[in-house]
């Protein structure tokens, strides 16, 4: 059995903080707001993971006012929803995101957002695929006020847990 999941995040870009997308410490003059680290990416990714293997939101698993979770590295957060798919019989078959943003410029830091991604869901790298696009300086993204994600997922039955 396969199963598909579709995940979205939006963190504002504010002042004051780190600009942490794919588990990478990107240099930027803002950072994206939030309880956890606020890894727009990793967020979206948990999401859509969650929402294939039927076990619902990132929300319900780690509250946002929960104080176990401030300031959590969001790549811990990834492993643990890693951990409830196997639990669920399942492992991850692929991960294919699009992080949404004017800047900061991602090209040069995709390939080791992947390689965290992979290492976090104990997968190879080429199953995971990252992009970033902007929205030609239209909405929040493009006035430099977010940064949004999206991700979809396969999540495959383990061959023991078939029916």
């Amino acid at each position: 059995m396969i199963r598909i999941g579709h995940g979205f995040d939006v963190h504002a870009l504010v002042h004051g903080r780190k600009c942490i997308i794919g588990g990478v410490d990107i240099s930027h003059d803002k950072g994206l707001d939030g309880h956890s680290d606020a890894d727009v990416l990793l967020h979206a990714i948990c999401d859509a993971l969650l929402g294939a293997a039927a076990l619902g939101d990132i929300g319900k698993h780690f509250p946002p006012g929960d104080p176990r979770y401030q300031g959590i590295d969001s790549r811990e957060l990834l492993r643990q929803v890693a951990t409830l798919i196997k639990a669920q019989g399942y492992d991850v078959g692929n991960i294919d995101a699009t992080v949404i943003c004017e800047a900061p410029k991602l090209a040069p830091h995709t390939a080791k957002m992947c390689e965290h991604i992979a290492t976090d869901c104990d997968v190879h790298t080429s199953q995971i695929n990252i992009k970033a696009t902007t929205t030609e300086k239209l909405g929040f993204t493009g006035r430099g006020e977010g940064v949004a994600a999206e991700a979809v997922c396969l999540i495959v039955q383990h061959a023991k847990f078939a029916i």
